[in-house]
């Protein structure tokens, strides 16, 4: 097995096909099958089923993927490492956020470190719980998680403050006439959900158990701008993080009693160097108890 190979099955999941990860790589069409073919051969197993829209990665193959961007992430991190000083730094940096966290804060401390490095690639994904960010920064894939919790030593996690949850309700709902909502008020209400496992359920789930009945659910999404929009077309009333709500929402958007917050923490990579220590110096820098924004205007 190689690094190449790694790299040409990242690609092919990430697209799709196999002709367009060779487009997107200046690859070869056929060299990159025969590549990924032999990469199959080597390990035994079916990396990727067909279908009717394009290649997907079978169980076994997700399983082996996250391990190959292990891989990949810490060549190129190594390459970065030999190319570059700490005046001018290049090569990639890649950040995770739970679900939700930082959806305002974290392009503008991007913009800040773009402007500072310019040479750096930086990659930004999302997962839905700490769990997994947690296993992924012990394994050194990221340079930087932003999540709720986490077990790390106090050198490796660090405090940026708390995120507010706000309620939100579909136009013409009773309870916009209220500049806060208590949730007890909401008993009864059909609610659209997150993905089960993810750290945004559990948020609601312990909430709506402490403050009444288990929800009725209307609908699950993957997505927090997806649970605003269908919140706001009547669909069902969401809780969310304040910073995720999207821009023209505001309206719809009421803080709750008893009031619900979590911790917003980063967590470095053991051994980070100066993208990831400037990162967190703009992080710092920026507002993270900001639930006034959605206060109801006069």
């Amino acid at each position: 097995m190689s690094l190449r190979q790694f790299e040409y099955a990242l690609a092919v999941a990430e697209e799709g096909s196999v002709t367009a990860a060779a487009e997107r790589l200046h690859v070869a069409q056929p060299s990159m099958s025969q590549q990924i073919r032999a990469l199959e051969r080597e390990l035994g197993v079916e990396l990727f089923a067909r279908t009717p829209t394009g290649l997907v990665p079978t169980v076994v193959g997700r399983a082996f993927l996250r391990e190959a961007e292990v891989a990949v992430s810490a060549a190129r991190r190594a390459r970065a490492t030999a190319r570059g000083g700490a005046d001018e730094l290049v090569g990639e940096l890649v950040v995770a956020v739970q679900m939700g966290f930082g959806a305002r804060q974290l392009p503008g401390a991007l913009g800040g470190l773009r402007h500072r490095y310019p040479g750096l690639e930086i990659t930004v994904f999302e997962e839905p719980g700490s769990a997994e960010l947690e296993r992924l920064c012990r394994q050194g894939v990221l340079n930087l998680a932003l999540m709720a919790a986490c077990e790390r030593t106090p050198s490796d996690a660090h405090h940026l403050g708390d995120e507010e949850f706000v309620v939100v309700l579909g136009a013409g709902h009773p309870q916009l006439a209220t500049d806060r909502v208590d949730l007890r008020e909401l008993a009864g209400e059909p609610w659209v959900r997150f993905d089960r496992g993810s750290a945004l359920d559990a948020v609601l789930l312990d909430v709506l158990r402490t403050n009444g009945p288990a929800p009725a659910t209307a609908a699950r999404v993957s997505q927090t701008a997806t649970a605003v929009r269908w919140a706001a077309q009547g669909l069902g009333v969401t809780l969310v993080p304040a910073s995720a709500v999207p821009d023209g929402h505001e309206h719809l958007v009421r803080p709750v009693f008893p009031v619900v917050s979590r911790p917003v923490i980063a967590v470095l990579r053991p051994g980070a160097g100066p993208a990831e220590a400037a990162l967190l110096e703009f992080l710092r820098k920026e507002t993270w108890s900001d639930s006034a924004f959605f206060a109801p205007m006069s």
